[in-house]
């Protein structure tokens, strides 16, 4: 009997969301967003209802800011359910998230829309398509800007979309490289940081983000001004980096080899920093002691004593 009165009010609210009072739509997007906020059962019987999903679509793209916020957090809403992932992520949808996260003057609609994608790209089928749509070239656009209340969301979904290869080509290629390195080397945040670092950490996994990173001008010196900062998470996103780096790159060895306070910085992570990241620091520490020592044999002085 429950039932029966749910899908009862989902239908009268849907049809008020299609009338001509503005007042009348608000009213049936905040019941519809009250119902599918936690039961996953509410949000299948919404989205199975018969023009339910397209009516909101057409609601997202109001010009009322209230009515906007709305249907985008139903939407985000029954983007939590597993089976709705792949039907919500139409291309016509993104083409118009893109739109809303490089031109909304709402800041929630901004955080809803980059929520809806992140949400959307936890299915890894739909990775691709966000990645041929260009929403990797929006969110490197938006973070690119002022830091505003959004920003976060923006980073959480470019870390969602990168774990696809094909996508850290994207994002690379769009300069979110350099980016990047700007939010870490900014004064925005330090919880902005860590997260632009766990996303370079993600483009430097493949070859192009790799040489990308080795091509940053003083790459190892902003790496060591991290280390050097407060904020665990960005240094454990820091000491990953420099690992990455001085596997592929002699070249990144040696300018870490010239900064005297390399040394005593990892040496104190190593032993106060977390498991994650002691145990990089002590890697990190034993690739610079070999590299010194080779140093050494092949004739050439001592650069620094540990």
């Amino acid at each position: 009997m429950a039932v029966v009165r749910l899908r009862e009010t989902i239908t009268q609210c849907l049809q008020e969301a299609q009338s001509d009072s503005d007042e009348l739509k608000e009213q049936a997007l905040q019941t519809l967003a009250s119902i599918t906020k936690v039961n996953p059962q509410n949000r299948n019987l919404l989205a199975q209802t018969d023009g339910a999903i397209s009516t909101l679509l057409t609601l997202f793209l109001s010009y009322s800011p209230i009515l906007q916020t709305l249907s985008l957090s139903i939407l985000f809403n029954l983007s939590l359910n597993p089976n709705l992932k792949q039907t919500l992520a139409d291309m016509e949808t993104i083409y118009h998230l893109n739109a809303m996260i490089l031109t909304s003057t709402s800041p929630e609609s901004s955080m809803l829309a980059a929520s809806l994608i992140c949400s959307l790209a936890m299915l890894d089928k739909n990775k691709a398509k966000f990645g041929v749509a260009g929403t990797i070239q929006s969110l490197v656009k938006a973070v690119s800007g002022p830091c505003g209340p959004a920003a976060h969301h923006f980073l959480s979904s470019l870390a969602e979309l990168v774990q696809f290869h094909g996508n850290c080509t994207v994002a690379v290629r769009s300069g979110a490289i350099q980016v990047l390195i700007g939010v870490v080397q900014s004064t925005d945040g330090e919880d902005l940081a860590g997260t632009s670092l766990g996303i370079l950490g993600l483009l430097a996994r493949f070859d192009e983000g790799l040489k990308a990173l080795i091509k940053t001008d003083h790459i190892v010196s902003s790496m060591l001004e991290v280390l050097k900062g407060r904020c665990m998470l960005s240094k454990e996103g820091a000491v990953e980096i420099l690992l990455r780096l001085f596997e592929e790159s002699e070249g990144c060895v040696r300018d870490a080899l010239r900064l005297p306070e390399f040394p005593s910085v990892l040496a104190d992570l190593s032993v106060r920093g977390s498991g994650r990241a002691r145990e990089k620091s002590c890697l990190l520490m034993k690739k610079m002691t070999e590299a010194e020592f080779d140093t050494y044999s092949n004739g050439s002085p001592l650069l620094f004593k540990w």
